[in-house]
C-alpha cells in the first residue's frame, strides 16, 4: 500500500510542478502551431524587399532554392535577366531583387520549434517537451482512484480524443 501511494504522491506533485515549469513553453507550441496552420496564408506577415548577389548563371531550380521561395517559377527571360513574381535576378551578375513575405522575426524564430530537426539546438527542447507531455498523459492517470466517477468520466473523455485525433489524422 505505501508503495501505491509513494507512486501516487510522486506523480502528482511531479505532474504539478513540471505542469507550472512547462506552462510557459506550452504558451509558445501553442501560438507557433497555430501560425503554422495559416502558413500559407499571409496572416501577420510583412513584405520584406531584398537586394542579394548570388552565384551567376543560376538556373531556375537553383535560384529557388537560395532564395527560398515556396513555388517558386520564373516568368519569363529577357536577355539577362529572369523575371519571377516576386522580384529579378541578373544571369550575369548574380544579382537578386525580390520581395517576400515574413512573418515578424520573433513570431518566426517561434514556428521554429515545429521545424527542428535532430541536428538543430532545438532539438534538445523539443525532445524534453515531448517526453514532459508524454508523462502528463501518463501521470494524469494517478491524479483520481481508478474507481472514482471522475476517472471513469476521464477515460470516456481519453478514448475519444484518441478516436478524433487517429480520424483526422488518417482522412
Amino acid at each position: 500500500m505505501d508503495k501505491i501511494r509513494n507512486t501516487k504522491t510522486f506523480m502528482r506533485i511531479t505532474h504539478r510542478y513540471l505542469g507550472y515549469f512547462l506552462a510557459g513553453i506550452m504558451m509558445v507550441y501553442a501560438i507557433s502551431g497555430v501560425l503554422l496552420v495559416y502558413r500559407d496564408t499571409d496572416f501577420l506577415k510583412k513584405e520584406k524587399s531584398y537586394e542579394k548577389k548570388f552565384e551567376s548563371n543560376l538556373d531556375e531550380k537553383k535560384l529557388g532554392k537560395e532564395i527560398k521561395i515556396k513555388g517558386f517559377e520564373v516568368e519569363k527571360t529577357e536577355g539577362d535577366v529572369m523575371y519571377f513574381k516576386q522580384g529579378t535576378y541578373n544571369i550575369k551578375t548574380g544579382e537578386a531583387k525580390y520581395k517576400k513575405k515574413e512573418l515578424p522575426f520573433v513570431l518566426d524564430k517561434m514556428t521554429k520549434l515545429h521545424k527542428s530537426q535532430s541536428k538543430d539546438a532545438l532539438s534538445p527542447l523539443n525532445t524534453f517537451f515531448g517526453i514532459s507531455l508524454f508523462f502528463f498523459v501518463i501521470s494524469s492517470f494517478w491524479m483520481f482512484p481508478p474507481k472514482s466517477k471522475i476517472f471513469k468520466r476521464g477515460m470516456v473523455f481519453t478514448a475519444i480524443g484518441l478516436v478524433i485525433a487517429l480520424l483526422l489524422t488518417f482522412l
